[in-house]
């Protein structure tokens, strides 16, 4: 069965800014994190793993920080000897340790780093405060019933990937799903037998929506994936996967097993569009095709 995700063979021509994984606790093996404190992705979770990582403006760096006071390749932060250092790379407004300008430093729990007007706190994953912050920024993010990206995170974050496939003409396809027949679940058995169905669809969405896939729930009864990096052609394909494992699951519910099914709408990214609402608009009618042909199928924009 294909995985959705990244296609392997697409070459990536900027890293993407880092997002934490689905759920509490050191999900990557990370022992330390910057929490962003002031300026853009405030709240936002970098965990950091044994690699090094650039910050600054350009595409180069593997935290983007968009900001003109940012240069665009300003600091590095890297692993030595079983601690965490920062190093400035010749930035114009120079690299912030606590207030103090620094060429290079080794970087305590608890210490600020500024990168331009962005500011960032560098914790250790283990401290009470690293999973405070942590949990903050599950609430703000994350569905409380399917553990998705909600509304707001995911428009964020396909913002950003609207940018980069604009920037690089790169492809991105959008998927909008939505149960079909969904209200007479929750006429017939109730609201906790509806969220039972919601709550286990999203941990299916969960399960296929691997590497840079973006999986979220958007609305009551309607979820979406983001697929960077895939062409209408890809994306349609992922659709159909997704459509059929749904439809392969059997449900509990209160008068017997189920099965149910959703409709899928797929649009991809066209040179011209400059909005996020360009490609959901896309995705929207595309999906209302789908309800109107008889549901329990996939149509493209």
């Amino acid at each position: 069965m294909r995985t959705i995700g990244r296609d392997s063979t697409t070459p990536t021509t900027q890293p993407r800014t880092l997002r934490p994984a689905h759920g509490a606790g050191d999900a990557n093996g990370a022992d330390a994190c910057l929490v962003v404190l002031q300026g853009p992705s405030l709240g936002q979770r970098i965990d950091l793993g044994d690699g090094e990582l650039t910050l600054g403006r350009g595409d180069d760096a593997s935290f983007r920080i968009d900001e003109r006071s940012v240069s665009r390749l300003h600091a590095r932060i890297w692993r030595q000897d079983g601690s965490w250092r920062l190093r400035d790379l010749g930035s114009t407004n120079r690299s912030l340790l606590n207030d103090v300008p620094v060429e290079e430093a080794e970087l305590s729990d608890g210490d600020y780093i500024t990168i331009g007007s962005c500011v960032l706190k560098f914790m250790a994953r283990t401290s009470v405060e690293a999973r405070y912050h942590d949990e903050i920024y599950q609430l703000a993010t994350r569905d409380p019933l399917t553990g998705l990206s909600n509304r707001r995170h995911f428009l964020d974050l396909i913002e950003r990937e609207l940018q980069r496939a604009n920037r690089h003409d790169r492809a991105l396809c959008l998927l909008i799903i939505d149960l079909d027949h969904f209200k007479a679940i929750n006429d017939r058995h109730g609201h906790i037998a509806g969220d039972q169905v919601l709550e286990r669809l999203g941990s299916a969405l969960q399960s296929l929506a691997r590497d840079e896939a973006i999986a979220a729930r958007i609305g009551g009864e309607e979820f979406a994936i983001a697929l960077p990096e895939h062409d209408l052609v890809a994306g349609a394909a992922v659709a159909e996967q997704v459509r059929g494992t749904i439809a392969a699951l059997e449900f509990t519910l209160p008068d017997g097993p189920t099965t149910i099914t959703v409709s899928v709408g797929a649009a991809t990214w066209r040179p011209g569009m400059q909005r996020v609402g360009d490609l959901m608009g896309a995705a929207d009618e595309a999906l209302y095709r789908a309800k109107q042909l008889g549901r329990n199928r996939v149509e493209l924009g």
